[in-house]
Formats: C-alpha cells, sequence, structure tokens
C-alpha cells in the first residue's frame, strides 16, 4: 500500500501532522511519500523539516493506492482533479478551519492505521466539467468538485447574464453573479450566498444567484443530466470573471458562454469515521440544524 502524504505547510507548519501520521501509518506497514501540494510563493519562508526528502506529487500519483491530504478544504480541491484523472482515493486530515470535506480532525492520526491494509470504505462525489465557449472555439476547461463561480469580481457595477438548462432559458440574473455548485459545494459558497445544503452523495446541480437585484431570484436544484449554459449578452463592455473550485479567475468578454455539466469522473473519499453528515454540519456550522 503506497499512500502519497500532502501536506500545506501553511497550514500544517513544519509539517508536523504530516510527519506524525507518517510514523504512524509506517509502523502499521504502508509505504508512504511525503509531497507538497504546490509550489510556495516566492519569498515565503517555510517552516519545512530537515532531512525529510520531498517528492512531486504528480511524480507520485499515478503509481499511488491513496492520497492524504493535510490542511482545509482548499488544499483537498487544490488536489482533487489530479488525484480523480489518476483514479486515487482522497482522505482529507483537516488543520485549517472549517474543513467540510476532511474525514479526520490533527486529533484523530491514530485512526489512520488501518489504511495500510485497505481497510476503508469510499464515497463518490459528483464532479463538474467547465467548458468556455467564444463563439465555437472553446477556450478554457476545467473540473470542479464544489462549484464554479461567474461573477463581476471588484467592480461596483452589477453583473448581467442568462442561465440556460439544455438550452431553454431558466433565469435573468442581474446582480453580482452566479455560483453553479455539486452537492459537495453545497455547503460553501453557494450556502453563503443562500442556496440549499444538498446532502453530498446527491447527484444534482445548484444554480444560486449572488447578491441577485431581483426580487424573484431564487436558488434551483436541477437534474445531473442537464447542461448547464451561463451566458453573456452580445455587445456587453463589461468583463465578468470565472473561478472554477477557488482557482485563477478567467476573464469573460460579451458573448462568451460558460457551459457546465456533469463531470466524466467522479472524486473518491475515503471514510474512516462513523459520522453521518447531519454530525457533521451541526459540528461545522454550530448546531444549524438543532
Amino acid at each position: 500500500m503506497k499512500i502519497v502524504l500532502s501536506s500545506n505547510p501553511y497550514r500544517d507548519k513544519g509539517m508536523r501532522v504530516a510527519l506524525e501520521a507518517r510514523r504512524i501509518l509506517e509502523h502499521a506497514g504502508a509505504q508512504t511519500v511525503l509531497c507538497l501540494p504546490f509550489q510556495p510563493k516566492k519569498g515565503d519562508r517555510l517552516e519545512l523539516p530537515r532531512q525529510v526528502p520531498l517528492s512531486l506529487l504528480e511524480k507520485e500519483l499515478p503509481t499511488a493506492d491513496l492520497l492524504i491530504c493535510f490542511g482545509g478544504d482548499g488544499t483537498i480541491l487544490h488536489a482533487a482533479r489530479d488525484a480523480t484523472l489518476c483514479g486515487v482515493p482522497i482522505l482529507g486530515v483537516n488543520t485549517g478551519s472549517v474543513g467540510f470535506m476532511a474525514e479526520l480532525e490533527r486529533g484523530e492520526l491514530p485512526l489512520l492505521a488501518p489504511l495500510a491494509h485497505g481497510m476503508y470504505t469510499v464515497e463518490e462525489r459528483m464532479m463538474l466539467d467547465v467548458q468556455v465557449l467564444r463563439g465555437s472555439k472553446v477556450i478554457y476547461e476545467d473540473s470542479a468538485l464544489n462549484d464554479a463561480v461567474i461573477s463581476k469580481g471588484s467592480m461596483a457595477r452589477v453583473a448581467e447574464m442568462e442561465v440556460l438548462a439544455d438550452r431553454v432559458k431558466v433565469t435573468g440574473i442581474t446582480g453580482d453573479g452566479v455560483i453553479v455548485a455539486t452537492p459537495t459545494g453545497s455547503t460553501a459558497y453557494s450556502m453563503s450566498a443562500g442556496g440549499p445544503i444538498v446532502e453530498p452523495t446527491s447527484k444534482s446541480i445548484i444554480v444560486t444567484p449572488v447578491c441577485a437585484h431581483q426580487l424573484a431570484a431564487r436558488a434551483m436544484v436541477l437534474a445531473p443530466e442537464r447542461v448547464v449554459t451561463v451566458q453573456l449578452p452580445r455587445g456587453n463592455r463589461k468583463y465578468l470573471y470565472l473561478s472554477v473550485d477557488g482557482g485563477k479567475a478567467v476573464r469573460l468578454t460579451g458573448g462568451d458562454r460558460v457551459e457546465i455539466s456533469r463531470g466524466a469522473r467522479s472524486t473518491q473519499l475515503v471514510r474512516l469515521a462513523d459520522r453521518s453528515f447531519y454530525q457533521v454540519i451541526n459540528q461545522k456550522l454550530g448546531g444549524l440544524l438543532q
């Protein structure tokens, strides 16, 4: 059993949590490799462990049986696309703040030992495939585990866009933007914008307006087979921006279309602790549903 340990050094200072996990897993008989989830920013002085070899995630994932991420949800989201392409299940250990997708907290590391013997279950999470089309040309594509957000950025002016499902107009939105989310992403930005909480193993596409300037604007839950298109009016001189899973923003211009559909692949999240989704959200959200 080869297990890749990917630790966010901004969240896991000195990679202490990852090193403790490595000790537990190797004692249980697993082979481990330690990686950084991304290249550190230039000039950042990180507290990295001395005399511990660090490998590259893209090098180790193709031959890995399991990936453990140490950080917040952002660390898991960052790794999800590459891990999914390689068919590698992910387990999250929360060293951040909320950590909805993390299976364990840092104080629960002894629960990792059964992984060395393949003793775990896997939960399938729906993803979204995202494309930006300019005319008939695809100028950008990506995959999302949480959401795709089309927004006006920092501009004070409102954004205008149309939302279509299978080329039929669903609604027009005037406001700050729109979020198209998976059930996993329903507890992220979509929830903050007034969207519904959806069980993460469900199969659906959630469309949530952001600060809409319309009394009738409502979040909608669509069937997973729908193709959602967010279309900018032709001749529109205002730029909008697309961000997939909180990544680098892509600038959109008048006439561009963002097409979002159920992903061809699913992310596999490892489950060890016997906690239901409702226990998790009550714990993380401070008893919202009690």
